[in-house]
């Protein structure tokens, strides 16, 4: 792994891979004159990444500096608690590969017992069921005995998201948490200008 810069050094490292791809963007031209900003936010048990290409006078003060071969990471003092230790990666896949993150951070949700038993069985049992259809469910909140989820991928906007709530995500959560009281899905369905194959 390579990781090199200013501030907490351990905010982010590299992987081979990921390296390697990045000296090939810089060497096509990719990063003159630009530095590359992470941002993470979180939602619900997740945590959503941002990188985007900026200028190299963007950074501000309180902004962590990371260096990848030559290349600036621009990091907010938010986003560099949630990374600390770190790693991005780059993954070669059929559909074109690309960056992502191995974090060993949880967002706080997690750190709620109910809701990392939540996260657990969506993992196992029902993420791998509706990704088969290109589908998400992911865990938003949870008050007390009750749970709120939202669909995505192809779950969104499907004249079928209610059977797959109801039959499906209730039923398994509530069959291994008998704690769980009720399921609420508070997806928007009607979001985007087609849904059903947004992400």
């Amino acid at each position: 792994m390579r990781n090199s810069g200013e501030g907490q050094t351990n905010v982010l490292q590299f992987d081979e891979a990921a390296t390697r791809k990045l000296n090939e963007m810089r060497e096509a031209g990719r990063f003159d004159d630009s530095a590359i900003r992470v941002a993470v936010e979180e939602e619900g048990a997740s945590f959503l990444y941002q990188l985007e290409v900026v200028k190299t006078d963007s950074r501000v003060d309180a902004d962590d500096l990371v260096m990848c071969d030559g290349i600036p990471f621009y990091i907010d003092v938010t986003s560099a608690q949630k990374l600390v230790g770190a790693t991005l990666e780059y993954v070669d896949a059929m559909d074109g590969g690309g960056f992502r993150f191995e974090n060993p951070n949880q967002p706080r949700l997690l750190a709620n017992p109910l809701a990392a038993r939540v996260q657990q069985v969506l993992d196992d049992k029902i993420n791998p069921e509706v990704a088969s259809h290109g589908g998400r469910v992911s865990l938003m909140d949870v008050q007390e005995t009750k749970v709120f989820v939202r669909l995505g991928g192809g779950c969104q906007g499907c004249g079928m998201a209610a059977v797959t709530l109801r039959q499906g995500v209730t039923t398994t959560l509530m069959s291994a948490l008998p704690e769980i009281t009720e399921v609420l899905d508070i997806t928007d369905h009607d979001a985007g200008e087609n849904p059903y194959y947004s992400s």
